[in-house]
């Protein structure tokens, strides 16, 4: 099949990738546009692997107030440059990232950063809930229920609102990879009337 210019358009515009980027993965999807996003998929996590190296101390925070002032919201997301901070695809980003915050209140960024003490906790409730089981079930129940827990409450593990089918970490995954440049949750506070 030829690959022509408005196919390498329309591919680039639904993703972001490079045009050349867009019209090898056109070329080795044999002008299958669905297999060309899956390829540019693939390439822009190895890319943003790559990327997560690199230092992030620029960037922004960003703000989010739920209607009626009850639930508020400040994020910081860092960037490599000042360049990528100042764009539109960044700052929507943040702002994306601070909705998220504040409709499911994450506990954590993630995993390393929650207190020993609650994990062990929530084990030994875990443990009781399992009791009575057989007792090689017992171990993986409890793994299940803790995962589950952790899942819920580290920011980078728990389903994007705004796509429910990816994790917040995927959607920062997809974003370094399309912006060209390592990014990090680095911080936030949650702010809500009443608590």
């Amino acid at each position: 099949m030829e690959i022509n210019a408005k196919m390498v358009g329309e591919l680039r515009e639904s993703t972001g990738a490079g045009l050349m980027d867009c019209k090898k993965a056109l070329v080795e999807a044999e002008g299958d546009t669905d297999k060309a996003l899956e390829i540019l998929r693939k390439k822009g996590v190895a890319t943003a692997a790559k990327k997560a190296s690199r230092e992030a101390s620029d960037g922004l925070v960003g703000s989010y107030i739920h209607l009626g002032g009850k639930v508020g919201v400040l994020v910081e997301v860092n960037c490599e440059s000042d360049f990528v901070a100042k764009t539109d695809d960044f700052k929507n980003f943040v702002k994306d990232i601070a909705l998220h915050i504040a409709a499911t209140n994450p506990a954590c960024i993630s995993r390393e950063e929650i207190d020993p003490e609650i994990i062990k906790k929530e084990r030994a409730v875990a443990e009781g809930q399992a009791e009575g089981k057989p007792a090689a079930a017992i171990e993986k129940i409890v793994e299940g229920k803790l995962n589950k827990f952790l899942s819920e409450s580290c920011l980078l593990e728990q389903a994007y609102v705004k796509n429910p089918d990816q994790t917040v970490q995927q959607v920062l995954t997809e974003a370094i990879a399309k912006m060209g440049e390592n990014m990090v949750i680095n911080k936030f506070a949650r702010f809500q009337v009443g608590e």
